[in-house]
This record gives C-alpha cells, sequence and structure tokens, in this order.
C-alpha cells in the first residue's frame, strides 16, 4: 500500500508464494495493483450474490452459492482442460506444455470484503509435478499471463540469493537503519554492474567454472563476478613495469592482500 501511494499514477504487479495469499493483502489492495500468488486447493471461493430487486429484503447479501473446490475441480473427470504452451517453466524449461482450467469468483473470508479474482489450475501432462494453483485479483488477466508473472519470481528469488552469498546483502553488520538503506541498494546497483560487465567479458563458448564433484552447464553469477574479477585484477597486477627498476612489479601490500584474499576465500 506504500507503493501504491508513492506511485498513484502506475498499475503495480506483486508476485508472492504461498505465503503471500493471504485474504486481508488482496482486500486491502487498491483495484489498480494486482496480487498473483499461488492459491490453495481449499480455498474457499463463491458466486456472485443474486441481484437485488425491489421487493429484495435485508442487507446486501457480499456472496453468492460457494463454488466448488479446487481439488474437486481437479479430480472432476467433466473438467474442460486446456493445453497451452509455457515460454518458461520450472528448472529453466522452456516452452512447457501444461494442461490448465480456469474460472472467476469471489475469494471471501469472514471479517474482511469479498475480493473477486480469476483462478488457474495447472496440471503437469508428464505428471513429473504436483497439480498447483494460481490466482490474480485482476479478472481481466489471461490465463497463460498470470503463469508468465509467476514463473518471473523464480528470477528475482534467485538476484537475491546470489546478492546474499556474493556481495554480502542482508548480512551487513551496520547498527543504524539508514546506513542499510543507503548500502543495500548499492550492494544491488553492483550486481547489475558485474551482470552487465560480464556480459561483455564471457561469451558463448565460456565454459562455467566448477569443482570436479559439481557438474555445472550453464554460466551462474559466480563466473560472471569472477570474469570480472580477473579482468580488474590482471590489469593492476600485470601492468608494464615503470622506468624505475627498483620499483616492484607487483607492490609488497598488493601480494599481501592478495595472501590475505586467499587464505580467507570461501
Amino acid at each position: 500500500m506504500q507503493l501504491c501511494r508513492w506511485l498513484p499514477g502506475r498499475d503495480l504487479i506483486f508476485v508472492g508464494d504461498s505465503s503471500f495469499a493471504v485474504h486481508t493483502l488482496a482486500a486491502a489492495l487498491p483495484d489498480r495493483a494486482t496480487l498473483i500468488t499461488r492459491l490453495r486447493l481449499d480455498a474457499s471461493l463463491f458466486a456472485q450474490p443474486d441481484p437485488r430487486h425491489e421487493h429484495t429484503l435485508g442487507r446486501p447479501a457480499q456472496k453468492g452459492m460457494p463454488l466448488p473446490k479446487l481439488k474437486a475441480v481437479l479430480n472432476n473427470p467433466k473438467t474442460v482442460w486446456q493445453r497451452i504452451v509455457a515460454s518458461s517453466w520450472y528448472g529453466g524449461q522452456t516452452d512447457k506444455h501444461l494442461d490448465i482450467t480456469t474460472g472467476t469468483g469471489l475469494w471471501y473470508r469472514r471479517g474482511t470484503p469479498p475480493r473477486p479474482i480469476r483462478w488457474v489450475l495447472v496440471r503437469d501432462p508428464t505428471g513429473r509435478r504436483e497439480p498447483q494453483a494460481f490466482m490474480s485479483t485482476n479478472t481481466e488477466f489471461e490465463p497463460a499471463q498470470i503463469i508468465a508473472y509467476f514463473v518471473r519470481r523464480w528470477q528475482i528469488e534467485v538476484t537475491f540469493a546470489e546478492t546474499r552469498t556474493h556481495l554480502g546483502v542482508e548480512t551487513q553488520r551496520q547498527w543504524n537503519g539508514t546506513a542499510i538503506i543507503r548500502t543495500t541498494p548499492s550492494l544491488l546497483a553492483l550486481y547489475s554492474l558485474v551482470t552487465l560487465w560480464a556480459k561483455d567479458v564471457l561469451s558463448q563458448s565460456t565454459r562455467p567454472y566448477a569443482a570436479a564433484w559439481y557438474r555445472k552447464t550453464d554460466l551462474t553469477f559466480t563466473d560472471a563476478i569472477g570474469a570480472v574479477r580477473l579482468v580488474l585484477w590482471s590489469d593492476d597486477l600485470y601492468r608494464h613495469s615503470p622506468s624505475n627498476p627498483e620499483m616492484h612489479k607487483i607492490p609488497p601490500a598488493r601480494l599481501v592482500r592478495m595472501a590475505q584474499a586467499l587464505c580467507f576465500a570461501a
């Protein structure tokens, strides 16, 4: 909600895993903000309430009749499935064939107003993964579009994992919250700079650096940051000797720092 206040003129899409499938969060978001997340197969979904007329008594109904649980839809032999091709999927798979079925309903929980959602039930034709459901608070999104937005979350998770491992994000030892506000964006910017620089240094023929007991076929951020370090350190260590013959080619302080780096390398 704070981001919606900061960016009043933009439509925002929030993507999260099942821990963000909270009805209170979905109900609190404004209409121009969309929440895309997993959905439990036993979520309580309802139809739209019956339209009121001049003889209708009582308070307006918030929901209509309960809809079948998604688990029942999954096991129903009469469910109509549609075969689609997802451009990306788990484990870096591309052009993945999926069977989906979709629908709309009111996601309701006592104490909060109902929220219209579009749910998408996904089934793997190969049976390698369990069926799962996704939801979007924007009912106008197409099922394939909802899946594509959710898949993007995995790339973001990898980014935070790499910055935490190699650049120290979330491991700072500052006592002041303002210092963390300064250093975290700087480290994320450094991640972008390393990635862009490595794109010019590495080529398609570059082989990933891997240990003897670990097979790695694709380049990772470890290869990227290693390539950038090699460029920086090689330029410093193997520069031309100065005209003064008494000057060491590698300064002693540099050798000490190199030894320390090797001693404490992970």
